[in-house]
């Protein structure tokens, strides 16, 4: 059975209880209603962003007074005074402290009557715009809401990011706004622009905390730093849990221009390209319909051939059960770029979750992988059947589902202890995955009984006795579950 490579819709972007935006304020005129010490503060922030404030305040704080006598960029003026209609004319924001509904609701319809977006200060019922939280690497600004829902959580979300955010990157992205013309004026082709600041990225994001020269600007611009070919990249989509990714794989993702994955990847991972790049289906599914590999090896190299850097995108490892030698050999020979972009396996997610070394010490002195059938369809003729008998080794089985009755028989018959602890693991690592602990004499049965719908793959090996007895002992009635390993899940 096969099927043809089919593009996908790209998937629209779900509700936002909030748009993000900014305001562009530099020159502008910004007015303030009130003199605490939160109006302080959204005072500093306006002035910070250029904006020329004019504050309304019979009785201005303290630190509101210090605050106009040294603004941080553009310049504050303190009006010992309440604000009045006329005073909103030819302002471009609106904020206010207030003490109660009744003057939130005068303020907002005052700025509202006069077309000024405005904001009242932790009164969301009358603001156009929130402020959130911010993260400062200035032209680099990152900005983050809960829609008022819990501000604390988006203070602590700030200090996550900021954590991983190098101060460095304010520099490299002042450096990108005075380039930006130079780069505009060299009437580059749009994949070389891209490419020109995808190179940018990867410079900055190695050395964040060098200042950039002018010979960085000379090498990203040389001809050969800008100019490439289409490319293909195979990456590793991990067993199913998006946060899985590696940090290259995610790279990968945001700069494809077409994107070919299997029907085993989960849809979330998509959810990391850019919004851009053509996602194609190229199912390859065991027992079902698939695209035949020599179209999906045309299809990859006619699309890089036409400058398009292409992700082939693959569940688990590349590398592991996953035809990466035929695509990396048709690369090769059509004279196409090509890398390995390294995923976590299924057997390590699996394991994971299980909380099982796949080694353990004293139990297992290796850990061998085996494919539960061949090209065929059916169980492989040439497995080492002594190897899988080794009761000092951990064997995954991956695409086991058709195969295990017969791979069980003959294993045992090879010597394989009928008791050995066998897990069948479905959708390793996502929300709706599914365990099935067993002897292994008695897996294929369960396994049958549960009709898995999605990837499964099986482990074997005494490293997961203790899981065994423990599986059995939640299930027996006598016993509360929950003390034995508890939020495990079943």
């Amino acid at each position: 059975m096969s099927r043809t490579p089919s593009e996908i819709n790209a998937t629209r972007i779900g509700p936002l209880a909030r748009l993000p935006a900014f305001f562009a304020l530099y020159g502008k005129r910004a007015i303030v209603g009130g003199g605490s010490a939160a109006a302080a503060w959204k005072a500093e922030l306006l002035s910070a962003a250029g904006a020329s404030v004019d504050i309304f305040a019979p009785a201005p704080v303290e630190e509101m007074v210090a605050l106009a006598a040294a603004p941080p960029r553009g310049p504050i003026a303190i009006q010992e005074r309440d604000w009045t209609a006329d005073d909103f004319a030819g302002a471009a924001i609106a904020v206010a402290d207030c003490t109660d509904d009744a003057a939130a609701a005068q303020f907002a319809g005052a700025a509202r009557a006069a077309g000024v977006p405005v904001n009242v200060i932790d009164r969301p019922a009358f603001c156009d715009f929130s402020f959130g939280a911010i993260i400062n690497r200035s032209p680099l600004v990152i900005g983050i809401s809960t829609d008022g829902a819990a501000p604390v959580f988006g203070q602590a979300i700030r200090a996550k990011i900021e954590a991983v955010i190098p101060k460095g990157f304010g520099r490299w992205a002042e450096a990108a706004r005075g380039w930006r013309p130079r780069v505009q004026a060299l009437a580059l082709p749009f994949r070389d622009r891209r490419a020109f600041w995808e190179k940018f990225t990867a410079r900055a994001i190695s050395a964040p905390e060098r200042a950039p020269t002018d010979a960085d600007l000379d090498a990203l611009l040389a001809p050969a730093a800008v100019r490439e070919g289409g490319s293909v990249v195979l990456v590793g989509a991990g067993p199913g849990d998006p946060e899985l990714l590696t940090l290259r794989a995610v790279r990968a993702l945001q700069s494809a221009d077409v994107i070919l994955f299997d029907d085993l990847v989960a849809t979330d991972i998509l959810d990391f390209a850019r919004r851009e790049a053509k996602k194609m289906l190229v199912g390859k599914t065991g027992h079902r319909a698939s695209c035949r590999q020599d179209d999906i090896n045309a299809l990859m190299i006619s699309l890089a051939k036409a400058g398009r850097r292409v992700v082939r995108l693959k569940g688990g490892d590349p590398m592991i059960f996953g035809r990466a030698d035929e695509e990396i050999t048709a690369c090769r020979n059509a004279g196409i770029a090509v890398e390995v972009v390294p995923g976590i396996t299924t057997a390590q997610g699996a394991a994971s979750r299980l909380l099982v070394s796949l080694t353990r010490r004293g139990q297992a002195r290796r850990v061998q992988y085996l494919t539960g059938h061949g090209r065929d369809g059916k169980l492989p003729a040439d497995i080492d059947w002594r190897s899988l008998a080794d009761p000092s080794v951990t064997t995954v089985v991956y695409m086991p589902a058709k195969t295990l009755p017969e791979l069980v028989a003959t294993a045992i018959r090879a010597g394989l202890d009928p008791a050995t602890p066998a897990i069948a693991v479905e959708r390793a690592t996502r929300n709706d995955e599914r365990v099935i602990a067993a002897t292994i004499d008695g897996l294929p049965a369960r396994l049958g009984n549960e009709t898995p719908t999605g990837p499964v793959v099986v482990l074997i090996g005494r490293v997961f006795a203790d899981y065994l007895d423990a599986a059995a002992q939640e299930a027996s009635p006598l016993r509360d579950e929950r003390e034995i390993y508890p939020g495990r899940r079943r």
